[in-house]
């Protein structure tokens, strides 16, 4: 059944004065609360800030020495706008936790509360100069909404941090980041078959659905961007699937979506209804999901393999 979700992704590339490091924070921060209340106009359940907001325009080594513990100053201006609109918010900040400095990614509830966090797996090489230390592969955050992954920046060029986030069953992902990612973006989104929403420190914040296409841009006109996600889907290849979709709208038509991909042979299909789920049309019309029909697949080449 339809299990829509707001989305608000934030674009901000700090305040970028010349003023003292401490003074620099405080606008810093100033200017996240004024964005974090227009997007509220918009009554997202979730919203995401860029990678490192509170010290957006700070040189590494002088964003290291602005880390706080959380909470902390900068974490309850942040959710107290949270609690007040009852939105979740992904606030990325570097961390000071067990003696080390970390590229966080808070997760803050509607409530105001800290429900999780992820730090950057990869931090890049002058990050770890300045004293930033990387995170563990982490499982995706389980929340009311959905269970969500993340990446931050830098983790997108590794298969491994991606794979620890993305590739755990999730259909919506958050990337904060210092610049927009592009094609490695896309091809994320498609491989896993996930919503990923990006929010960067510039321009080029995007959010993509499971098929890999761009569904909406930010710029310096629209740096704020909402949507309403439907997180009740399933993508399925064209191959022993496409012969029976007619029968699927014979039976359903708007209530379940079809949308196909090509030259990809992909299709995604969501249901609009209030009383059946994706799950539940693929299982009625033995249909296979894309993993299903690739795992099965490989199993056919193995049995087709000599015997040694």
């Amino acid at each position: 059944m339809a299990k829509l979700v707001r989305v608000a992704s934030i674009t901000f590339r700090g305040t970028a004065n010349r003023r003292p490091v401490r003074e620099t924070v405080g606008d810093n921060l100033t200017a996240i609360v004024d964005l974090l209340e227009k997007a509220a106009r918009d009554e997202p359940d979730i919203a995401c800030l860029p990678e490192c907001s509170p010290t957006r325009g700070l040189s590494c080594e002088d964003s290291v020495k602005m880390a706080e513990e959380v909470p902390g100053p900068m974490f309850e201006r942040v959710s107290s706008v949270a609690k007040e609109h009852g939105m979740y918010v992904v606030f990325p900040m570097l961390e000071k936790r067990n003696s080390r400095v970390y590229n966080s990614a808070l997760l803050i509830d509607d409530k105001g509360d800290l429900i999780g966090r992820y730090h950057k797996v990869y931090p890049t090489i002058p990050e770890i100069e300045a004293g930033i230390s990387p995170g563990d592969e982490q499982k995706p955050l389980k929340t009311g909404i959905a269970a969500l992954g993340f990446a931050i920046c830098f983790d997108i060029n590794f298969e491994d941090a991606v794979r620890s986030q993305f590739g755990q069953g999730v259909k919506l992902a958050f990337f904060p980041s210092a610049y927009p990612g592009g094609l490695q973006l896309r091809q994320w989104a498609f491989k896993y078959g996930v919503y990923v929403v990006s929010a960067c420190s510039g321009e080029e914040s995007v959010m993509i659905d499971p098929l890999g296409r761009v569904m909406c841009r930010s710029s310096t006109y629209s740096p704020i961007l909402c949507r309403t996600l439907n997180l009740d889907y399933e993508v399925l290849h064209l191959n022993f699937n496409y012969e029976k979709l007619g029968r699927v709208k014979d039976k359903y038509g708007p209530r379940v979506e079809l949308e196909v991909s090509r030259p990809e042979a992909v299709l995604m299909l969501s249901s609009n209804a209030k009383d059946i789920t994706a799950g539940d049309v693929i299982k009625e019309f033995k249909l296979e999901t894309r993993e299903e029909y690739f795992k099965r697949a490989s199993e056919v080449r193995r049995g087709a393999l000599p015997s040694t």
